[in-house]
């Protein structure tokens, strides 16, 4: 079928006022990468802020954060600071509206930049330096590293990588949330490469949460590629 874009029914100009568990944002369904917005972390979005409003005051980075869905909630829950890292310019700067949009700006800061790099160059030393870890909570939501089986090896490494670089940069008691959206990878796989990431971090791991999609995106066990979308929690304990 030829690719089209356009209003089944209605019509609508320019950008579209929408409200999750009470964050606003203004999305633009036609030209929006996913329709501008990710519905199916929604309830995520909801249960992530509701682990960091346990820590007030908390300093928060959103990795992979787009438009800012896992951010912002976790600064209306509380967040002291929140930083924001994309490579998508656009993202970022729908971000900082949002932020404005919502009471939090003085509270977040955004950065533009390829989260993998970052993450390096935030983890480097020299041999006699010692890294001090910034953050109370950092969340991964990273796009789809595979979209086909035979790329599955590759897509472990760099979520590995990611996870290694994000607990180094993470305190003591602080909340790791963790997602993959690849129906190629499945939980258990998922979590085992977060567990070899935490090993070669020497970081022990508490899970205090599992994430699924939305209810509005079903999984029908009879199709596998359904259930796409997994995640976790983990306190690091040590």
């Amino acid at each position: 079928m030829p690719e089209s874009q356009g209003w089944l029914a209605g019509k609508a100009e320019g950008e579209v006022a929408v409200e999750l568990n009470g964050v606003r944002f203004q999305v633009d369904l036609l030209t929006g990468h996913k329709t501008g917005l990710y519905l199916d972390q929604q309830v995520n979005y909801a249960r992530v802020a509701e682990l960091v409003a346990r820590l007030p005051g908390t300093q928060v980075l959103d990795a992979f954060s787009f438009i800012g869905g896992f951010g912002l909630h976790a600064a209306r829950a509380g967040a002291g600071h929140v930083h924001f890292v994309d490579q998508s310019e656009e993202a970022l700067a729908g971000a900082k509206r949002h932020a404005e949009l919502n009471g939090v700006a003085a509270r977040c800061s955004f950065e533009t930049a390829n989260v993998f790099d970052w993450f390096k160059g935030r983890t480097q030393r020299g041999p006699h330096e010692q890294l001090i870890a910034p953050f109370d909570a950092i969340v991964l939501d990273p796009p789809s590293f595979t979209r086909s089986r035979a790329a599955v090896p590759d897509a472990l490494r760099g979520y590995k990588e990611i996870h290694l670089r994000a607990l180094k940069l993470l305190k003591p008691g602080g909340l790791l949330a963790t997602f993959c959206c690849s129906h190629h990878v499945d939980a258990v796989t998922f979590q085992d490469v977060i567990l070899a990431a935490a090993a070669d971090a020497h970081r022990l791991l508490r899970r205090v949460a599992t994430f699924q999609q939305s209810p509005d995106h079903p999984v029908l066990p009879a199709i596998p590629e359904t259930e796409y979308l997994k995640g976790y929690a983990f306190e690091v304990v040590g």
